[in-house]
Parts: C-alpha cells; sequence; structure tokens
C-alpha cells in the first residue's frame, strides 16, 4: 500500500471518504476526487498533517471531459496511478412510477456513467502501471431493493459494464485487474444524499455496517486483486437467494419497503443529486 497511488472518486463523505483516509494512513498517496471543493480540501489537510501526500481534484464524474483532467491532474501530481475507485453514487428514494425522467437519468449520469467514465479515462494509467480498477457496487448489483428502483438499476449496469470490461482487457492480456466491490446497507449518509420522492425521511434498513468495513475490502482488493467482492453478511445472503431462489427473494425484497422510512418529515429532499453536499462525514445520522 505504502508504493501505491490510489485515486477515489465520492471522497467527500462516506466510503469515498473512509477509503482515503484509510489508504493514506497506510502509506499510499491518495488523490480524492469530488466536487465539495472545502470538504476535500479539509481531508486533503487531515492527511498532510499527519505526514501524508494527497491531492484534492474537483470533478462531476457524470462529465467524461472532468474525468478525464482528474486522470491528468492525478498524473501530474504523483506520476502514475495504481489503482482507481470508482465510488461515486447517489440514490433516489421514491416508486418507479413517481419519479422524474430526469431524476434518473442524472442518477444513471453518476452511477453508471460515472463508473464509465472513470474505468475508461484511467484505463491506460493503469494499463502503464499493470494496475486495479476498483468499481464500487453493492448487493443490489444482484438483488434489488422497492423505493430504490434506480438505485438498483444503475448498480446491475455497473456489473454488467465491469464483467464486460474484464473480459474485454483478459482478451487483450491487458495487465489490468478488474474488482468489483458489492457491499450490503453502509452507514453512511446515503439516505441523507438522496433524492426523495417519499412523504418520510429516507433510511436504509437494519443491519448496516461501518463504512471502514467496506474500505479495508477496496484496499485489500487494491493489493491482493479479486473479482465479485461481497461485503457484509447479508450482500451474499441476498445476492445468493436473488439468483436460487428468486420468487423468495423477490418477496423478502418488497418486506424491505417499510424498512426504508424514518417516522419524520424528509428533510433534504433534493439531496446531492445535482448539488455537492460538502458535509464530509463517513457516518450517517442515526
Amino acid at each position: 500500500m505504502e508504493k501505491q497511488v490510489i485515486a477515489i472518486t465520492g471522497a467527500s463523505s462516506g466510503i469515498g471518504l473512509c477509503t482515503a483516509l484509510l489508504a493514506a494512513e497506510r502509506g499510499a498517496k491518495v488523490v480524492l476526487i469530488a466536487r465539495s471543493d472545502e470538504t476535500l480540501a479539509d481531508a486533503v489537510a487531515a492527511i498532510e498533517e499527519r505526514g501524508g501526500h494527497a491531492v484534492a481534484v474537483h470533478a462531476d464524474v457524470a462529465s467524461r471531459d472532468a474525468v478525464d483532467a482528474a486522470v491528468f491532474q492525478a498524473l501530474g501530481a504523483f506520476g502514475r496511478i495504481d489503482t482507481w475507485v470508482n465510488n461515486a453514487g447517489v440514490s433516489i428514494y421514491g416508486r418507479l412510477v413517481e419519479v422524474g425522467e430526469e431524476d434518473s437519468r442524472r442518477l444513471f449520469d453518476v452511477n453508471f456513467w460515472g463508473v464509465v467514465n472513470g474505468s475508461l479515462a484511467a484505463l491506460p494509467a493503469l494499463q502503464a502501471s499493470g494496475g486495479t480498477l476498483i468499481n464500487v457496487g453493492s448487493e443490489v448489483s444482484e438483488a434489488v431493493v422497492p423505493l430504490q428502483g434506480m438505485y438498483s438499476a444503475s448498480k446491475h449496469a455497473v456489473k454488467g459494464f465491469t464483467d464486460a470490461l474484464r473480459v474485454e482487457l483478459e482478451v487483450e492480456n491487458a495487465p489490468v485487474q478488474v474488482v468489483l466491490i458489492q457491499p450490503t446497507a453502509v452507514q453512511t449518509p446515503f439516505p441523507e444524499h438522496a433524492r426523495n420522492y417519499m412523504d418520510w425521511e429516507p433510511k436504509l434498513p437494519e443491519p448496516r455496517i461501518e463504512a471502514q468495513q467496506v474500505a479495508e475490502a477496496i484496499l485489500r482488493a487494491a493489493t491482493e486483486g479479486g473479482r465479485d467482492i461481497k461485503v457484509g453478511a447479508m450482500a451474499s445472503v441476498n445476492t445468493m437467494l436473488s439468483t436460487l431462489l428468486p420468487a423468495f427473494a423477490d418477496r423478502m425484497a418488497a418486506r424491505q419497503a417499510g424498512n426504508q422510512q424514518k417516522n419524520i418529515p424528509p428533510q433534504h429532499p433534493a439531496g446531492t443529486l445535482y448539488a455537492a453536499g460538502g458535509e464530509g462525514r463517513i457516518a450517517g445520522k442515526p
């Protein structure tokens, strides 16, 4: 890890911020990529105060030009990229028939096209270093969850793209490992950042794991490789049920509708779908 340059999108909160801080603590040079300039600056300052090396790059991953510029800045700062982590993502809470098309398309621009942009932009640098591409999917890359239908669809698309890219690189015998990380529900500001169509404040169902557990899995993949890595027991259970007992899995998933709402009105229904959050928190509110 101490020999690596690691670039992480969505590095201003949650899993991305936790991974960046942990990687820097273990000696990696870190490139933090997100839309929240002030939060990124604070994270870089914290890393450098502890003797680490990091740079902040402002980019909306939905823009290929912005991601290309981020790769250019990363190479300018550290000369190479050993691991690129496509982590940036956002959700929408609401029934599919209620969610507006503009919001759905924006979600795909971030969650799916952000992964495509990051993967293809970083690929030449990763081929040069013999590096690792890590895409953060979800247990709903194979399963589904109600009231987050478009999010589930985007994570299915991420898995499909990741699998296809891995095979193409195998055909070319390219020296790049491609890893999909599939966490279960994680205790981050994820629901607070979601666009919310519901009459209640959103939440993730229990049980939830801590962001550090996912960060550890990402950093292990950066040094040891892997393929599809489930994080959290429920990720393994839910994906297995969806594969082996799909009708039963549908019924179990339907029961989660009521477990995704707090008994309080919506706090920030616009979320961070279009605007940066800027809070810089790893953990979500209770």
